[in-house]
Order: C-alpha cells, then sequence, then structure tokens
C-alpha cells in the first residue's frame, strides 16, 4: 500500500480483495494497453467506463479495444487522453483536468467542452471564466489515430445534457469525425494546426497529422457551413450566428461565445473572472530602453504565486541548470563554418578590438565594463599584479631556470594563489553582495545613493581593519586620480570613517568587482558564485601577468621600474602585460597590435586542451558543491594543457620569417617604404620550397617540412582562399593605415606558392600568421639589434599565448563552476579502447 491506498499486482487481486469500482484507468505501455483493458473487462462485470491515459496505441489493437466496449455496453476514453471532469458535481475521472487546483479552474457553468488536446481543455473553461461563462463537462477526447468515445458520441451526450446549453469543441487536423456532425445547441470551433497541412509524418498528438481532405482549412470549412458563417470569428471581426463560431486562437472564444450566446437572448452565468490582457509578472530587459508597447508594467501574480515570485526575489542573480558540460559550454561557441568563436556572444574578432582589461572582465560578467569600470578592473588588476618577495614568484623563476616552458613556470605562482590567500576578498564581496541586494541600486555608479542602512548592517571586521594598508591606502588614492566612482567605494570609505579604522587592499578589490558585476548580477545574468569568485580570478590574473615578468625586475614598490603607485593610477592592464612581457610601454600603434593579439587568441572554443585542462580541473574538484571549487587549480588545468605544439607553436611562423628576413637589412617593419622586394623574395622563396619537397617524396620521405600558416582543413579548394578572421584582421590594420612587411610578405608567398606550381590553388593565409606577423613586428628592433635571442622571442610568443587564453579559461572555469556536473569530464569506459 502507498499510504491509505492499496496496490495490487493486477485487477483479479483487487476484485478478490472486495474493491468495488465501475471505472478502470489504464495507464501503460501501448503495447500493453490491450491485455489491460481485456483483464479489467475480464475480471470486473460493473465496469461502465474505462479511461486509456497512454499514447499511441497501435490501431488493431484499439479495434479490439472497440469491440469489447460495444460487447460489454462500456465507454472507452481515449487513447491519449486526460479523462473527464463534470463541474458541477466536483468529479474528475482518469487525469489531471483542471491541474492541481480544480475548483480555481473548473467554475460551474452551462458550457461543455470537448477537445483534442488534453491541457487545452482545462486552458478553454479558464478562459471562458474570463467572460463570466462556467463548465459543465469537461472532456480531453485525446487526439490518438483511433478516438474512441469522438464527437458523434460526445454530441449525442452533449444535446441531452440539460445543464449544457452551449459548447467549445477544440479540434486538430487528422481524422473525419467532425465532419457529419448535426448540432441542436450553439457551438464554438477552435480550430487549430493550419501549419501542420505539409507535414508528412505527426508532430505532437500521434492521430494530429492530415490526410487529403481533413487538414485545419477544410475542417474550417466544415463548421463554417455548418454554423452558416462565412469567415473566421476575431475581435475584428465577429462574425457568428446563432448556431455558432468558428475561431482559430484559443484566446477568441470567450468573446466568440459571448457574442453568439448574446444572438440567443443568453447571458453569462457569472460576473467574469480575470481577463485575457497580457499580465506582466516577471520582466526582466535586460538594460534594453524597450518601447512601451513592448516594455509591459508588472502586475502582481494571482494567489499563491504572488508569495511564490516574492520569495524568488530574495534570490541574488541566477541559478543555472546543471548538466554534463565536458564538450559543452555555455561561455563560448566556435562557428565550424567561419571558425570564428564567440565567448559570451562577442566573436573573438570583435573582442580584438576591445582591451585586455575590458576582455578579462567580460569572460567574467559577460558583458564589457562601461570607461568608469575599465578605470576600476586597471585599479584593481595592477595593484595586485607586483610579485616581489612572493613565494609563488621563487617558484616561477626556479622553475624557469630549470628549463620549464612558460606555462609550466607560471603554474607554480598561480598554485600560491590558494583558497586562503584570497579568504578575505571572497567574504567581503559575498557580504557587501547580500547587504546592497534590496537597496534597489541599479547604477552602481550613483554615489548618491542612501547607504546609512547597509553602513548600519555591516561588521566592520569584514571590511576594515586597524591597522593602515599601503596597498588599500595606494587603491583608494588611484580610484580618486582617474575619477572613477562607486557606491561600493564610498561604502568602504564611509563605513572605515565611521570605525575608526582603514581599509585593505583585499576589500578594494571585493568592491570593484563587485562594481562590476552589479548590473548584470540585478539582470539575473550571473550567479551569487561568480560574485564569490570574482577577486579570486582577478587575482590570478594579476599573478598570471605579474610572473611573467622575472624576480630580478621586480622590487618591493617597483615593477620593471614603474612604482606600484603609478600603474595603479595611469597604467592600463594592457600596457601593465606589455611591459611584463617585453619590458616597455607601448605606444599607441604598438599597444593596439598587442590588444588585437590578445582578443584574437582569447578561445577556440570549449573542446581546446587548454578549455579541456580548465573544466577537467573543475570537474574533478566537483561544481555541484561551488565552495569546494579550487579555481586557481582550474587555470593550472589550462596552463598545463597548454604546451610546445598547444601554445608554443605559434614560434614556428615567427621562426620562419626571421630565416626569411634575418640578412636582409631590414630596420622598421611598420615602414612602407622598406625597399625589399617581397614578390622576388617569395618567388625565390616558393621555388627553394618546390626542390626541397620534390627531393624529400622521390626519397620517400613524407615528413617533409610544412610552411606554417598557410592553407587550413575549411578554407581551402577555391582559386583563391581567404580565411575569414585574417581578412578581418587585415582590414582593420589598413584602416588605421599601420603597415606590416612580414603580413604582406605572408600574402606574396601564398602566391608565389601557386605560380611556381608548389600549389593547385592559391592558400589562404591564417590567422595563425597574424599573430606571428603582429608579435614579430613588435619584438623586431630588439632583435635586430640584438638585445634578445632566438629563444627569448620563442619564450614571448608562448607566453602571449597564455595571456589571451587566459581569458577565455576564465569564461569556461566560471562557466562550469555554475553549470557543471561532478566529475563529468569523465570518459565512459565503453569509449576507452586498449591498443598493444
Amino acid at each position: 500500500a502507498i499510504g491509505e491506498i492499496p496496490v495490487y499486482d493486477n485487477v483479479a487481486e483487487a476484485v478478490d480483495d472486495g474493491c468495488e469500482f465501475n471505472v478502470a484507468v489504464v495507464y501503460l505501455p501501448p503495447s500493453g494497453v490491450r491485455d489491460g483493458v481485456i483483464e479489467a473487462v475480464r475480471v470486473n462485470p460493473n465496469l461502465k467506463k474505462i479511461v486509456i491515459l497512454t499514447e499511441k496505441v497501435p490501431v488493431r489493437d484499439a479495434r479490439v479495444i472497440r469491440a469489447i466496449g460495444q460487447m460489454h455496453g462500456i465507454d472507452i476514453f481515449g487513447a491519449n487522453c486526460l479523462g473527464l471532469a463534470d463541474a458541477h458535481n466536483h468529479i474528475r475521472i482518469g487525469g489531471a483536468l483542471g491541474g492541481s487546483a480544480p475548483e480555481e479552474s473548473l467554475l460551474p457553468g452551462s458550457v461543455a467542452i470537448y477537445s483534442n488536446s488534453g491541457n487545452f481543455t482545462t486552458t478553454i473553461a479558464v478562459y471562458l471564466a474570463t467572460a463570466g461563462w462556467g463548465s459543465t463537462v469537461s472532456f480531453s477526447s485525446g487526439k490518438d489515430l483511433y478516438i474512441h468515445y469522438s464527437a458523434q458520441e460526445w454530441t449525442y451526450a452533449f444535446h441531452n445534457d440539460d445543464r449544457s446549453k452551449a459548447a467549445v469543441m477544440y479540434v486538430e487536423p487528422g481524422g473525419y469525425y467532425e465532419r457529419d456532425l448535426e448540432f441542436e445547441k450553439p457551438v464554438i470551433a477552435c480550430v487549430v494546426g493550419r501549419w501542420k497541412a505539409k507535414l508528412t509524418k505527426a508532430c505532437g498528438h500521434a492521430g494530429a497529422i492530415a490526410g487529403s481532405g481533413d487538414n485545419a482549412v477544410a475542417k474550417e470549412e466544415w463548421f463554417m457551413e455548418k454554423f452558416g458563417v462565412d469567415a473566421i470569428f476575431t475581435p475584428d471581426n465577429p462574425v457568428c450566428s446563432e448556431k455558432g463560431a468558428v475561431v482559430v486562437n484559443i484566446a477568441h472564444i470567450p468573446a466568440a461565445m459571448t457574442a453568439v450566446m448574446e444572438k440567443r437572448g443568453a447571458k453569462p452565468d457569472f460576473e467574469p473572472v480575470g481577463d485575457l490582457s497580457l499580465k506582466c509578472w516577471f520582466s526582466n530587459t535586460q538594460g534594453i530602453d524597450l518601447p512601451d508597447h513592448l516594455n509591459p508594467p508588472v502586475v502582481e501574480a494571482m494567489a499563491p504565486y504572488n508569495e511564490q515570485i516574492a520569495g524568488l526575489s530574495e534570490q541574488v542573480g541566477i541559478v543555472f541548470p546543471r548538466q554534463t558540460m565536458k564538450d559543452a559550454s555555455g561561455a563560448s561557441m566556435m562557428d565550424p563554418k567561419t571558425q570564428v568563436t564567440r565567448v559570451h556572444g562577442t566573436s573573438v574578432l570583435d573582442a580584438s578590438t576591445h582591451s585586455f582589461e575590458e576582455n578579462l572582465a567580460q569572460s567574467l560578467i559577460r558583458e564589457y565594463p562601461d570607461e568608469n569600470g575599465t578605470a576600476l578592473a586597471n585599479v584593481a588588476l595592477n595593484a595586485f599584479v607586483n610579485q616581489a618577495g612572493s613565494i609563488g614568484l621563487a617558484a616561477t623563476d626556479a622553475s624557469r631556470e630549470a628549463g620549464n616552458s612558460p606555462n609550466t613556470a607560471l603554474a607554480a605562482a598561480v598554485a600560491m594563489v590558494g583558497p586562503k590567500e584570497v579568504e578575505a576578498s571572497r567574504n567581503a564581496a559575498t557580504t557587501m553582495m547580500e547587504l546592497f541586494k534590496k537597496a534597489g541600486i541599479e547604477d552602481p555608479t550613483d554615489t548618491g545613493a542612501d547607504i546609512s542602512e547597509q553602513l548600519e548592517a555591516a561588521d566592520p571586521s569584514i571590511f576594515v581593519s586597524d591597522n593602515a594598508c599601503e596597498r588599500g591606502t595606494a587603491m583608494l588614492a588611484a580610484i580618486e586620480a582617474r575619477g572613477a566612482k562607486s557606491i561600493f567605494i564610498d561604502f568602504l570609505k564611509a563605513l572605515a570613517e565611521k570605525a575608526g579604522g582603514h581599509v585593505r587592499g583585499q576589500v578594494v578589490l571585493a568592491a570593484i568587482t563587485v562594481h562590476l558585476a552589479w548590473k548584470p548580477l540585478m539582470r539575473k545574468r550571473l550567479s551569487a558564485t561568480t560574485i564569490s569568485t570574482m577577486p579570486w580570478h582577478f587575482r590570478i590574473f594579476s599573478t598570471l601577468i605579474g610572473s611573467a615578468a622575472g624576480g630580478a625586475q621586480q622590487s618591493a614598490g617597483s615593477f620593471h621600474g614603474v612604482s606600484d603607485s603609478d600603474l595603479m593610477s595611469g597604467w592600463s592592464f594592457t600596457e601593465t602585460a606589455h611591459l611584463a612581457l617585453l619590458g616597455n610601454r607601448p605606444n599607441a600603434e604598438a599597444l593596439y597590435a598587442f590588444s588585437v593579439l590578445l582578443g584574437l587568441i582569447i578561445s577556440n572554443g570549449p573542446g581546446t586542451i587548454s578549455a579541456q585542462g580548465a573544466k577537467g580541473a573543475v570537474s574533478a574538484d566537483g561544481p555541484e558543491a561551488p565552495e569546494r571549487v579550487q579555481v586557481n587549480k582550474g587555470y593550472i588545468g589550462f596552463l598545463t594543457h597548454t604546451g610546445f605544439a598547444h601554445g608554443g607553436n605559434g614560434f614556428e611562423a615567427i621562426a620562419f620569417l626571421l630565416d626569411r628576413f634575418r640578412d636582409s637589412g631590414l630596420r622598421d617593419p611598420g615602414d612602407e617604404g622598406h625597399g625589399l622586394k617581397l614578390a622576388g623574395m617569395a618567388t625565390d622563396y616558393a621555388k627553394a620550397y618546390k626542390a626541397y619537397k620534390t627531393k624529400a617524396k622521390a626519397e620517400g620521405n613524407l615528413s617533409y617540412a610544412k610552411i606554417p600558416c598557410v592553407n587550413h582543413p575549411v578554407f581551402k579548394n577555391k582559386e583563391v582562399n581567404y580565411d575569414p578572421r585574417e581578412v578581418f584582421v587585415n582590414d582593420l590594420f589598413k584602416q588605421r593605415g599601420s603597415y606590416n612587411v612580414f603580413h604582406e610578405f605572408y600574402h606574396e608567398l601564398v602566391d608565389a606558392l601557386f605560380k611556381t606550381g608548389v600549389s593547385r590553388n592559391v592558400y589562404c593565409v591564417n590567422v595563425d600568421a597574424v599573430i606571428a606577423v603582429i608579435l614579430l613586428k613588435m619584438l623586431w628592433r630588439p632583435y635586430a639589434d640584438g638585445e634578445i635571442s632566438d629563444a627569448t622571442m620563442e619564450s614571448a610568443a608562448f607566453t602571449t599565448f597564455l595571456f589571451g587564453r587566459m581569458i577565455g579559461s576564465a569564461a569556461e572555469i566560471d562557466d562550469h563552476t555554475n553549470r557543471g556536473r561532478n566529475m563529468d569530464t569523465r570518459t565512459p569506459a565503453s569509449r576507452c579502447s586498449y591498443v598493444s
């Protein structure tokens, strides 16, 4: 038994146990319905009704069931129906008509309802009530191929029910059940499914597929002929007669019923209950300024939904549904045709026109910060970039000395940014979110808002220290110097003044990250988990960039010769990254090129090795308990899943170009008047390469060297091929009047390869070549002057890749933390193979 309800293995046991019933409800797999009906009829001679809920009962079985019902005088309802409901007697049989609160949905009245759709049976009853019409019997006929209690039987019952003065019929395409009906009472026929006319198989209900003359249009004509009307009823064209009306929109049923009954001198059963106007219970315009007709006002929902919505409003941010995220992402997506990846809806091409710091923020808050937000982000990121005296920097330097690649060395620094290191920032961010979540603040730059309640409720020990904090003071001064505004920064200042203490740098970082995330958080684009982890992400951003510079370039208060305070108050984080990598502050052209370079390599989608490393690290910690996910381990996963083939291979193109230009006498690769004959250089190389390739093939050597960054597995097989990503960037620089001799050489090279017969068509220049030529242009002069070696060049190329890919990895780590399941990146054993 289940509670007080007895449970039996079969019907015979129930009858033998003394159970008396005259209705059987059958809910078995389609192949078992017939046997279930036979058993019920065989052992219970008192049966009067059988309701079949199952859909797609085989037609041959339906014929047998029909015959059994006729033989024993039993009414069969269904299949694929939700049963019957009598609003006057407060009874429903077989299903869930009326929903969870049938007393609210099925109000006693004078209208019978017949519907091919189970759910719409209840909807129609609710809609009728808005015009004051209640129901008698509501019947869900089902829409299997074979309808047992069909329109003919129902019409007979309708005519013989004195309570029912009118009826509504909801009719779908398929079948001729309604064609020969004759009505003695008024009927509103709602015929739907015109869109199904061209379908060749059922879509929705098994029987809702039209044959040669039983589609929606044909059925509309059947009913219009019965009612003596020549058009469909709409509020703007209320065509009806005393016999009825035809509608194609269920929302028009109440008006049609009232119009028909008025012609017969009948009034509604009761006062209207509600109306069918659009009532917006929720609204989230995502910050878009919509016109009034697209932005209806929010109204309070009816009970009990108003209480549920009020409870939901207590929730801060969004809660993402969890699923297996091994090869899936809610952050990035690569278009397989264009090979262009989007991160939070922004293509890497568009991202390349944004600064490094803007892209870092966008990876977490899913939109770009405004100018004020960018200024705050620069303060936060630059404040923690100096790693002088840290164990992480010492470990990174030692790792480099041991001969490790840049990714392996930097992983040592990131490992030291553990949860305890950022505990104060995370606690402050979470507490600040809780304090302000009901303050009604939409724009965090509105420093005039009243924060007295938050100041009163705040625990000073979370935000304020008794001891002075040099970094915190410098950050506040930098924010002032940049002219940035934030209500959260003002809150910290006011609280420190009230408590007579000092604001710590970690708490200022928390306030800045909350500021950046506030708008999307209030629009429920971000989760509370993201707010909690953002300070951690920002610390790792700073650590990874800072540790790219060696310990010799950093000292207390100075990074590569620039004071920490100057970095905070006057440098963009893009400039700081350039300083860490190349040792100087870039001019405007170099800064733009560096930003483009970093933007292009943000992501190649969730399937890349680096993304899989980040996602796997999150998955192993168990994102279903997000507080246990070690964010820094996610970045270590990204770093350890890059290498000389994935990330470090960018140097191959640089090495190729160095061989071509090393003895050329080139001084300035940005000077269009360089005097080099690029076409001749390209042709000479193409001829030499052709001879090399021919000889290698003749010797059976198929592992001959390939020219890097030309041809592509997708953009090929045309007479002249282009990588749209390379075209975009090339046009971008041309519009700025920025010349790059290495880029132009690549274009000459693919032409020369075709003209000399190396290729059958003109290869495309890959986007990887763009990355190489931008970086080589930046490094050419110090390389030509002997200031940097080939090894330094290779390290710079690899590290640049890490800087850019860190952005996409941040998005994947945060996304997988919010959406993923525990250990969801495992490969099932059935998909693994053993190789001997």
